[in-house]
């Protein structure tokens, strides 16, 4: 509810110049019915301060307007300005959608490490995939990770003071000297200081290490993860996952791969200090990739072991998700006469659980058939096993003149978030044309799973 002193707001418009330079926002769109609507703001013009500050960026946008009563100086088009009082409710939206929805630049990385993927790609892909995010921003609204190496003081202190949090924090190594080898910055040890003031200002936070054979693995894992534990409870969760080598790798520092005895080495650590922290804190805290357990030829742990998948996006307990949504969605349904015949395109990561899946399945639906092709990477490399990084040129290579079926099923992490490409800008219609079969975007549960595979269309996105 709008306060009743809505109706006392006033607008006084002037010439009030600010005598330093400063931060300009410019107004894309105005929300009908909204308060910025009812004060005649307009797309195109500029939003100068609130309260006399400058905003720098969404976050100083968003703190400051949560206020009751404010000041908002604006800048029409025709270069007049205007200061504007308003009251309203605590939190009450202003309704102004602004060109950036950041209200800033993006800050890119400046660090050259050692195991960029970016680095790793082949020149002549679209010029936004080449740039490198590093932005404490982004951790806060999409949950990046960053290295903290382009942060001020002030950046931190801004953290602590609006808590922007969680904070994905890229640690890699906690020992200073080896940070700055891995991310090729000598500053790179020295940012680590301020996770200390995140933690004393009790910011939650989550973190990942990359593992490079022979460089942060074996006695320097133990060691990151033993100092990670003392920023406990605030660190709610580590990931660790191996190094993604593609075949693009020209003068890039010469990593090795992980074979299935390192990645056994890798999993009995991780493994002893969960039982170690759980048995103190009662969360296991650090946790392995799903390529650990593939490559060690181990079986996925269960459920209980990942605390409610807090690093699902960084590749964590994705398989074991997968698993158990789609066994209580099986298990919930009547077996039938149905006759269907699909395909299943995945990354050799999933495929083998997918063929698991499948045959229960089979058991229950004799007339359901689905062929699972495992795609090759031979855009990236063949140590690249994961679906989200298969093309559509790979895909259609590859699956050209096999059985699809009357469909074929793509898990949706093979497109661009939002988009309807894969990375190299093969688009789905494409696909489906050089195929001749239609194509069906599956969603990311278990349960969407069974239910494209058995043609219950809430569990896809169906493309002709």
């Amino acid at each position: 509810m709008r306060s009743e002193s809505r109706s006392l707001i006033n607008a006084k418009k002037g010439l009030w110049k600010l005598n330093r330079k400063r931060h300009e926002h410019i107004v894309k769109n105005i929300c009908p019915g909204s308060i910025a609507e009812e004060m005649g703001i307009e797309p195109g013009d500029k939003l100068i301060s609130i309260d006399g500050k400058e905003i720098i960026d969404v976050f100083d946008y968003h703190f400051l307007a949560g206020e009751e009563h404010i000041f908002l100086l604006i800048e029409k088009t025709d270069g007049e300005q205007w200061e504007l009082e308003i009251e309203k409710e605590e939190e009450e939206e202003l309704g102004i959608e602004f060109e950036q929805s950041l209200m800033d630049e993006y800050r890119s990385c400046r660090n050259k490490c050692m195991f960029c993927f970016i680095d790793q790609m082949p020149g002549g892909m679209r010029e936004t995939l080449y740039f490198k995010d590093d932005d404490a921003r982004l951790s806060f609204l999409q949950g990046n990770y960053i290295t903290l190496t382009n942060m001020d003081d002030r950046d931190v202190e801004r953290i602590v003071r609006y808590r922007l949090e969680p904070v994905n924090i890229s640690f890699h190594t906690t020992n200073p000297e080896l940070r700055c080898k891995m991310l090729h910055n000598r500053f790179a040890g020295e940012a680590l200081k301020k996770v200390d003031i995140l933690y004393q200002g009790g910011i939650e936070m989550n973190g990942q290490i990359v593992l490079c054979k022979g460089i942060n693995d074996g006695k320097e894992l133990e060691r990151t993860i033993q100092d990670l534990t003392g920023y406990l409870p605030q660190l709610q969760s580590v990931s660790v996952v191996p190094v993604g080598l593609t075949k693009y790798r020209d003068n890039l520092y010469p990593l090795q791969p992980f074979e299935k005895e390192d990645a056994k080495q890798v999993l009995d650590i991780i493994h002893r200090w969960q039982d170690k922290v759980f048995a103190e804190y009662g969360r296991h805290f650090i946790h392995a990739g799903d390529e650990w357990y593939l490559l060690a030829g181990e079986v996925i742990p269960a459920e209980e072991r990942y605390d409610g998948y807090p690093q699902l996006e960084n590749g964590v307990g994705m398989i074991r998700l997968l698993l158990n949504e789609f066994a209580k969605g099986i298990s919930q349904i009547k077996g039938d006469t149905r006759k269907r015949e699909l395909s299943l395109a995945t990354g050799k990561l999933a495929a083998p659980y997918l063929k698991e899946m499948m045959g229960q399945v089979k058991e229950k639906f004799p007339g359901v058939g689905v062929h699972i092709y495992p795609i090759r990477n031979d855009f990236f490399g063949e140590r690249i096993t994961v679906s989200g990084l298969i093309t559509g040129q790979d895909l259609t290579a590859q699956l050209k003149g096999k059985e699809l079926g009357d469909r074929l099923l793509l898990p949706c992490n093979m497109l661009r978030a939002g988009e309807n490409t894969f990375l190299d800008d093969f688009t789905i219609e494409a696909v489906a044309e050089t195929l001749q079969v239609p194509v069906d975007i599956v969603k990311s549960s278990g349960q969407d799973l069974l239910d494209a595979v058995l043609g219950m269309p809430k569990g896809m996105e169906r493309r002709e």
